[in-house]
Parts: structure tokens; C-alpha cells; sequence
């Protein structure tokens, strides 16, 4: 096995390997962007549906006036509710469509999951409820169950509303408050509105003509029926073994199912538009006594480190896994610049130069474990290692290799969907069993991933403001819609950990409540030149980052090539380095001053 730690290659050749890079991309840039998928509404609304709730528990209608209501009851809706409480703000409900507490865990229970961030850092809270991680990157379940445990802990479940669907969401000027309306005629009249319209919850599908007319199995990683495939997220799919399994997709998830699908299907199709970098994951169980001998405070320093090393800063930090190996790599080509000749140009050649390097022994890691040279090639990924989140597995390339696997490369995409199969290349499979891991809606609006219409001050419509971008300051407010904070990766400081960025904005966020509380504030709003000159800031950011999402191979970073299309809150601009974001954040809140909002 090459190790991403490895010697550096001596012959990379940046020249040849920029020009693979552009032809590579250009193979798969698609006119439609973002469009060439479609999204669960209509026709495809029952690729949404919840395979988990079991039975709609029966409730009355609630009518209740709130000083907070949380949209979300993943991560983000977990930190609020805790987060909040410990300032003594406890007059707060949660909603959430989903059955339980747990979000992107909630819905996603493929088999293979698990975290790609290390679970010490990713699951908060471990020191105050004393809970040690099984494994260095835990499987999906024992998130879902440790976010249950967290809301049980916490006393959230008697301040949650689940299975029900916020249908929309309209501010009264009268009172100050919103009024918001859901699925099971509820009307909650909150001071003051956390949202999000989740990351990794609402699935996509690529606009296949034909989905429809597949007779066999089909659905969305998301929504896994193990009905139909047997087995748990552990694997033993063994309804599999007389059936013909199609994957489209080889991102994150494609990286973590094909593996199981491959022990037990007869046969299995991989589709690939794009390869995954794959490098190795180095899981295993944790170690009692290193974890019992961690100092206090261990888990914020191990969470701030990581985020330092990721945005460049060449701190002390524990963690040695893929990403920070990487991200080092990119710190020490920049310290190999004498000071004097440290531009941003140098720095930036340094860096492409040491990513090449990176990639190149990344490759070499597929000739070692792929012996058929044509999958060999296909799977080899050429784009800079920040286009799209990298995968780390030691199972995938062995389950590639397998003669039962097939890999297709259907970079121009899949011709059609057919009543036995599906067409690509000009070539039929024929299928019993088709499974989408095409990821999630992050390069549509703010409005149609939330599912509701958002009715602010004088009538305006979140949908009209957000129609061609999201505008926002700090990327937590926006004019027109006063007392309502968007938590999420809206043109904010973004982290490779998303809980860490999750705990930064809900702090902030109890601060501004918590302060509007005491003091009587009834109404607090971003200034429409806070607004102007945080769209300036983040254009400046976007236009330092622009010539490398040009070049990058097409994703939902970079609204699937489409560069101009700033619809989403990725596609409008995140604020990097995210350590400077937060620092400014801390700084705005000690000087006291609400600098930018409008009180009163």
C-alpha cells in the first residue's frame, strides 16, 4: 500500500498534469449545471418519503407564543437547544419533519456509513456527558443513537415536534413575532427563528429521461430499504445474492455502499461520472487508555486545532489522519518560501505544486490495489484535492477489483432509464435493482430546500430575494427578515469539522437572543449597508477563489461548473479562512455594540 505519507515524487509534471486537469473537467462540464438533476417534488416526491417513522404519532394542534422556535433537529438543532438552555433561555420548541433528533443521521443509514472527520472532534459534547467514540470514525448508527442520547440528556425530546413539516412562516409587524404554520395546524408565534434548510437531508436524483418507468427496485441512498436488499448497516445485503445492483454515483456515499453491495450482489454496475480521491482511512477502535488519559478541555483544542491546520495556520495538533496529513502538506510547501518572496502568487504555486504531489501518490494507491488496468485508469481522480470533499476507505479499491464489479464511465452521462435497465454509451444493463448515491440539494435556492415560503417585513418573499443569490450579513441575517438567523453554509466561515461551524454560529446566536431578552429588544436586524458591504467582502473572497473553482472538476462547490450561478448559499460565497471569521465574530460580541444590526 503507498501511504499519502509517503516519499514526494520527483518527477511530477505540473505543466502536463494542469492540462489533464482542464481536459478531464471539460469532459464532464454540462451545460445544465446544476439543473441536470432533478430534485423530490412532483413525479419524484416519493423518493423523499421517510422509511423510518413508522406511523404519524397522533397530537393536537398547538397554538403557543415562544421566545425561540429551532428549525432543525439534526446537529445544528442539538446545539441551539443545549446551547440555549445553558444561557437560562429555556422558553424554546424544535421542529423537525423527521421521526427523531439526528438529521443528515437521521436519514442516512446506507450500509457502510460512518463519519469522515474523526469521531473525536465530530460528536460534541464528550466530555460533559463522559461518552468515548467506539471507533476513531464511528458508523452511522452510533451517531444517530448518540444524538438521541444527547437530546435525552439535554431534555429536548419535550421540546421537540417531530414528524411535522413547516408549511410557512410570515413575520407580524404588530407583535414582532413570526407566525409559523406547519403540517399539523400548528401556529407558533416565535420572537425569535433559528432555520436551516438542511445540508444533507432533501436527496437529488440526475435527470435520467425514464426514472419512472424502471420496473425493478429503485431509490436514493438516502431512503436505503433494507427490505428489499436485507442486511443492516453493517453489510449482509444477502437479498442481493440473485439480483443485478446498479450504483450511479462515486462521491462519499458511493465510497462507503459499494463495498457491501459488492460482498453480496450477483453482480454490480458502477456508473461514474466523476472518480473519488481515495485515501486511506486508518480507522480502528479507540484506545481505553489514550482516551482516559486525555487532559480537561482536550476536545475544544483538538476541535480549534484541526480548524487552524485546515485553514493554513501551522499549529500543534494531535489529529494525523488524511486530511490533516494534507493539509500539512500545504503549510510546508508554503514555509519552503523565504519570507521575502512569500507573494500570493509564490504561495499559490507552492501550494498546486505539493497538491499535485499529494494526488500523484493518491493515484499510485489504485495501481496497488486494482489489478485490471481499465478500472485502474477510471478510477484515478484528476482535479485539485479541495474540488470536491475527498474520500478516505481501505475497502473501496479491493471491492473494485472484484470480476463481480463493473465500472462504467458514463462521464457524458446516462442516455436513459429504461423498463429493465438503463442505457449508457450506447450500451444496455440490464438491472433488477437501481440505487441513486447522487448526493443531496446544495445547488438550488435557499427557498425550494426549505420547503416553504418565508413572508418577511413589508411582504417580501424569500423566494424573490433569493431567487438569483442569497445576500446576507455574516450570513446569519438579511434584510426584510428581522429575528430570524439562517444557520448553515450561507456566507459564513466553513469548516471541513461542519459541527464546529454549527457550535460558532449558535453561539453567536444566543448571544444576540440572549441580549435582546434582558434588555427588551423586540426587533433585530441587519442594515441594509451591513448587508451591501458584506456582499462586497465576500465578492472580494469569491474573487480570490475564482480562477481555482474554474479549474475544478464539476460539483456542488463550485454549482457544477457553473461558476456564475450563485443561487445556493455555497454558490453565493463562503468567508475563508473560517478561523478569521469566528475571531471577528468573538471580537463583534466583546465589543457589545451590535455593530451592523438595528435594534429596538
Amino acid at each position: 500500500m503507498v501511504s499519502p505519507v509517503g516519499a514526494i515524487p520527483a518527477d511530477v509534471d505540473a505543466a502536463a498534469l494542469r492540462e489533464k486537469y482542464r481536459q478531464e473537467r471539460d469532459r464532464r462540464l454540462l451545460a445544465a449545471g446544476t439543473n441536470q438533476y432533478n430534485f423530490v417534488d412532483g413525479e419524484f416526491a416519493h423518493f423523499n418519503d421517510d422509511p423510518h417513522a413508522g406511523l404519524l404519532a397522533q397530537r393536537d394542534p398547538i397554538t403557543k407564543d415562544l421566545d425561540v422556535l429551532i428549525v432543525g433537529a439534526g446537529l445544528g438543532g442539538l446545539k441551539a437547544g443545549r446551547t440555549l438552555t445553558k444561557a437560562g433561555i429555556d422558553d424554546f420548541l424544535i421542529v423537525d419533519w423527521a421521526g427523531d433528533f439526528g438529521g443528515v443521521w437521521y436519514w442516512n443509514r446506507y450500509p457502510g456509513i460512518r463519519c469522515d472527520v474523526e469521531s473525536y472532534i465530530y460528536l460534541p459534547y464528550l466530555e460533559e456527558l463522559g461518552y468515548m467514540p467506539t471507533e476513531r470514525y464511528v458508523r452511522g448508527r452510533e451517531i444517530f443513537d448518540y444524538c438521541r442520547l444527547l437530546a435525552r440528556r439535554f431534555g429536548l425530546y419535550e421540546r421537540a415536534l417531530l414528524q411535522t413539516k413547516i408549511t410557512g412562516m410570515r413575520w407580524d409587524e404588530e407583535t414582532s413575532r413570526w407566525i409559523v404554520t406547519t403540517s399539523r395546524g400548528d401556529e407558533l408565534r416565535a420572537k425569535f427563528v433559528t432555520t436551516q434548510s438542511g445540508i444533507f437531508d432533501r436527496p437529488q436524483l440526475p435527470a435520467i429521461p425514464g426514472i419512472g418507468d424502471f420496473r425493478g427496485k429503485i431509490f436514493h441512498s438516502a431512503r436505503w430499504d433494507y427490505n428489499y436488499t436485507g442486511g443492516d448497516q453493517t453489510g449482509g445485503l444477502t437479498k442481493l445474492r440473485d439480483k443485478r445492483v446498479g450504483v450511479i454515483g462515486t462521491g462519499a456515499t458511493g465510497l462507503q455502499i459499494i463495498p457491501q453491495l459488492a460482498q453480496d450482489a450477483q453482480q454490480l454496475v458502477v456508473f461514474q461520472r466523476t472518480p473519488t480521491a481515495v485515501g486511506i482511512r486508518d480507522n480502528g477502535p479507540t484506545d481505553l487508555t489514550w482516551y482516559g488519559s486525555l487532559p480537561a478541555g482536550w476536545q475544544q483544542t483538538r476541535v480549534d486545532s484541526f480548524n487552524q491546520i485546515g485553514n493554513g495556520e501551522n499549529v500543534e495538533c494531535d489529529i494525523d489522519d488524511g486530511w490533516a496529513r494534507f493539509f500539512r502538506r500545504l503549510i510546508d510547501a508554503e514555509a519552503t518560501i523565504p519570507p521575502v518572496q512569500r507573494t500570493p502568487e509564490a504561495v499559490a504555486a507552492a501550494k498546486e505544486q505539493a497538491d499535485f504531489e499529494y494526488n500523484e501518490i493518491v493515484r499510485a494507491r489504485v495501481d496497488q490495489q486494482v489489478n485490471d488496468p481499465q478500472k485502474a485508469a477510471l478510477l484515478k481522480a484528476y482535479y485539485r484535492t479541495q474540488c470536491k470533499r475527498p474520500g478516505f476507505s481501505d475497502e473501496y479499491l479491493p471491492a473494485m477489483d472484484r470480476e463481480s464489479v463493473q465500472l462504467v464511465d458514463v462521464s457524458a452521462g446516462v442516455e436513459q432509464i429504461t423498463a429493465d435497465g438503463l442505457l449508457a454509451g450506447g450500451v444496455k444493463y440490464e438491472l433488477d435493482c437501481i440505487i441513486f448515491a447522487t448526493g443531496f440539494e446544495l445547488g438550488t435556492t435557499w427557498s425550494h430546500k426549505a420547503g416553504y415560503e418565508v413572508v418577511g417585513s413589508d411582504g417580501i418573499l424569500a423566494s424573490e430575494k433569493f431567487s438569483r443569490d442569497m445576500p446576507t450579513y455574516h450570513g446569519l441575517f438579511s434584510v426584510g427578515f428581522p429575528n430570524l438567523f439562517f444557520l448553515g453554509l450561507t456566507q459564513t466561515g466553513t469548516t471541513t469539522n461542519v459541527p464546529h461551524m454549527l457550535q460558532e454560529q449558535v453561539d453567536h446566536v444566543t448571544y444576540i437572543v440572549g441580549r435582546a431578552l434582558r434588555e427588551g429588544f423586540t426587533r433585530v436586524e441587519a442594515t441594509p449597508i451591513a448587508e451591501a458591504q458584506w456582499q462586497d467582502e465576500i465578492a472580494a473572497v469569491n474573487a480570490l477563489r475564482r480562477p481555482f473553482q474554474e479549474a475544478c472538476t464539476p460539483g456542488y462547490f463550485n454549482a457544477e461548473g457553473q461558476i456564475n450561478d450563485a443561487r445556493s448559499g455555497i454558490g453565493s460565497g463562503v468567508y475563508r479562512p473560517s478561523t478569521e471569521f469566528f475571531k471577528m465574530w468573538r471580537e463583534w460580541r466583546e465589543a457589545g455594540d451590535f455593530e451592523g444590526l438595528t435594534v429596538s
